[in-house]
């Protein structure tokens, strides 16, 4: 009988052993890359079962108890068909528990042209199935040849990479593992806030690992480097695949936190596997080539205010600080919004409007009476939108404000608890004085669990009062996380034990739906929320964040190529920005003084920005309605042949297509030869500078700190 069942992709060939039903080969067929080949390091899976009462309270038992699928003293059952494979453990057995009535099955499927992980875990048993590693790969070895090996996954708008090979700098503490370990930040990095990470070298050589469920579950990228560092000096591994008698390898996972409850059933979040070769871009495009497919009626299912469709830009402006600044009375804010129309900017977002400033008070809505009445608010508001500026109110929902003098009795119970019965507690925030500055007066944020129904009407009170002071809309600010929360233990609040933090975030955005619909104001007020994580596209109109350096890979834009995504200027003559912007389709969010100023404080960048939005608005059916792609489908190349790579591609609605690049050097001017795939010719371009098109043959040049439209 064959030991092995194949399971072949266009880009993946992958063999499991029948006995142990470990994954003990995977071969790219993109790259010609073996990723895992030495199969006595294969493995199938692992489950932490911690041998203590519930609530991690009994000190006589032991919790690092693991389950590992390959060690497992019975073979499973298993079968195969030409597009999947499966395996069943009946009664699996754990390192110091000795036999535990769970059944864990696993599959892999050929769905979409990628190779699908799937888990179901029946647990009769008296433990909890704390923790899960799979998909688990017991060699992740990098490609022949390569110089740098690294994985690179999400965080807040752009993308991270940890070096795995030749160095591996361990951000766990070495006193907490015993070898070199990642563990992604939950703040903001895990899957499926963002859904999938990509495992290269620097020539191009990848594989892609993503969430194949729109789904919310607590988990996180995990890899170990064993046996550890050759040269702990500058974190350095070895080179070779034995040492010291050793074998050299690093494992990686992704490692769920289910916390399953005895007498319960649960299928884990799927996740895929496919190969690729080509940059990140190429790598991603993995995940948007499928996710547009999952529950495909349920995303972009509300209409974004007209105003909102169109190219615009917006001022930020702070009133207040928890430190008490107390910058700007309602009374004044009309003239902000008069430089405002002056200059074209068609929104004004008001932060730090509420009791005590930004970042405290939460989640309270009340307006400040340091700053004026709430009417005065109210008709600052007024006055400002007949001037043609929408307003958009700063909000905060995840937080409770620990300093807050009802905090104790009205929010603590409602807070996100962890398995001791405490709530977590969030670093919070510093702002202007020296003490704060420092962290000795910070006030500390607590975050709240969404899926307490009394905590979500809570913020149903908190919202309604920006309704009716008659905002164009809000800017949900740090909606796309919980840190330093992934899981809430008490179930008090209508939950399950150790439930997802993150599982109500969008019946949160529904219950304000619901309060804008019984409005009649479902298409007028627009729901904003900063770093929205792919998910949250679904329920907002716009997202807002901060995506400085030159290095910047827009993640977000590739997986919503149609989103509104907004960022923040704040130089005083930030072309360079504004240059981000128009290559990212990003919204302007003009920031003089970190969103203390106002337009008048930084003119040069203001005109900058009103010549970029009316190119963009000239040249709208490629620039803005068109579809975004990165650099897939064109290229750019250098005077001297090299190539150029600050560039995308925008493909419009009719078939033809676009480019945008950009020259951020401050000095030296560049020739430019841009070509598209499949022949399409490129004749003119559009400088933001420029009033109109210029003809060219072949390349152009590109002054120093510009952009160009080219069609």
């Amino acid at each position: 009988m064959e030991q092995f069942y194949t399971l072949e992709t266009a880009s993946l060939v992958l063999k499991f052993d029948r006995r142990s039903g470990s994954l003990c080969s995977l071969y790219s067929k993109a790259s010609d890359w073996e990723i895992l080949n030495r199969p006595h390091l294969a493995l199938s899976w692992r489950l932490m079962l911690p041998l203590e009462d519930h609530g991690g309270r009994d000190d006589h038992g032991r919790r690092n108890n693991n389950a590992w699928g390959h060690k497992q003293p019975r073979a499973p059952k298993s079968a195969c068909s030409g597009s999947k494979v499966e395996f069943t453990w009946d009664h699996i057995v754990s390192e110091y528990g000795g036999e535990h009535d769970i059944t864990v099955k696993t599959v892999c499927e050929i769905v979409r042209d990628q190779a699908v992980f799937r888990m179901h875990i029946r647990n009769n048993d008296r433990v909890f199935v704390e923790n899960v590693y799979y998909p688990y790969l017991g060699d992740l070895h990098r490609p022949a040849g390569c110089e740098r090996f690294a994985l690179s996954y999400g965080h807040y708008m752009d993308m991270c990479d940890f070096e795995l090979w030749p160095t591996f700098e361990t951000p766990t503490a070495t006193h907490s593992v015993d070898c070199p370990t990642l563990s992604i930040n939950p703040e903001m990095d895990n899957p499926p806030m963002f859904p999938f990470a990509l495992a290269a070298d620097e020539r191009g050589n990848g594989l892609y690992i993503g969430a194949a469920q729109r789904r919310m579950e607590a988990a996180t990228w995990h890899a170990e480097a064993l046996p550890g560092w050759r040269n702990s000096n500058d974190f350095r591994l070895f080179s070779e695949d034995r040492a010291f008698g050793r074998d050299v390898f690093t494992r990686f996972a992704v490692a769920h936190m289910p916390f399953i409850a005895p007498k319960t059933e649960f299928d884990l979040l799927s996740f895929a596997l496919e190969g690729y070769r080509g940059s990140w871009e190429t790598g991603a495009a993995c995940y948007t080539r499928i996710s547009g497919d999952w529950d495909a009626q349920t995303q972009n299912k509300y209409v974004r205010p007209g105003w909102a469709q169109k190219p615009h830009a917006w001022l930020q402006v702070q009133l207040n600080s928890p430190e008490d600044e107390l910058r700007i009375p309602f009374r004044e804010l009309p003239k902000i919004g008069e430089e405002c129309a002056q200059y074209g900017i068609g929104a004004l977002q008001v932060t730090g409007w509420n009791i005590g400033g930004q970042d405290r008070g939460n989640p309270s809505h009340d307006p400040d009476p340091r700053l004026g009445t709430r009417e005065e608010l109210k008709d600052a508001i007024a006055q400002i939108r007949a001037m043609g500026v929408k307003v958009i109110l700063f909000a905060k929902f995840t937080w409770a404000d620990q300093s807050a003098d009802e905090f104790e009795a009205v929010y603590a119970p409602l807070a996100i608890q962890d398995p001791y019965r405490n709530y977590y507690s969030y670093k919070g925030y510093q702002y202007m004085t020296a003490s704060q500055l420092a962290n000795v007066n910070t006030r500390r944020l607590i975050p709240m669990c969404f899926g307490s129904e009394a905590y979500r009407e809570i913020c149903n009170r908190e919202f309604i009062k920006c309704v009716e002071l008659g905002a164009d809309g809000i800017l949900y600010d740090e909606c796309m996380h919980h840190s330093p929360a992934l899981c809430c233990f008490n179930t008090a609040h209508g939950h399950r034990y150790g439930a997802p933090a993150y599982g109500w975030d969008n019946q949160l955005s529904e219950g304000f739906r619901a309060i804008l619909r019984e409005r009649g104001l479902e298409n007028e007020f627009l729901l904003a929320g900063e770093a929205l994580y792919d998910f949250q596209f679904d329920e907002y109109d716009l997202s807002y964040g901060r995506t400085w350096g030159r290095g910047h890979r827009p993640v977000s834009r590739l997986m919503r190529p149609h989103g509104q995504i907004m960022t923040a200027v704040q130089g005083f003559d930030d072309r360079s920005m504004v240059n981000q912007c128009l290559l990212n389709r990003y919204i302007i969010s003009y920031e003089p003084y970190f969103f203390k100023g106002r337009p008048s404080d930084y003119p040069q960048t203001v005109r900058y920005g009103m010549k970029m939005d009316c190119l963009r608005r000239d040249l709208a059916a490629y620039f803005w309605d068109g579809e975004w792609q990165g650099r897939l489908g064109g290229a750019v190349a250098a005077g001297d042949g090299r190539e150029f790579g600050d560039y995308a591609v925008f493909r419009g609605a009719d078939g033809t297509s676009g480019m945008v690049i950009v020259n951020y050097d401050e000095q030296n001017a560049v020739t430019v030869a841009p070509v598209l795939d499949g022949g399409q010719p490129l004749t003119r371009y559009r400088l933001v500078d420029d009033g109109g098109l210029t003809r060219f043959d072949g390349s152009f040049v590109l002054p120093p700190m510009s952009a160009a439209a080219v069609i």
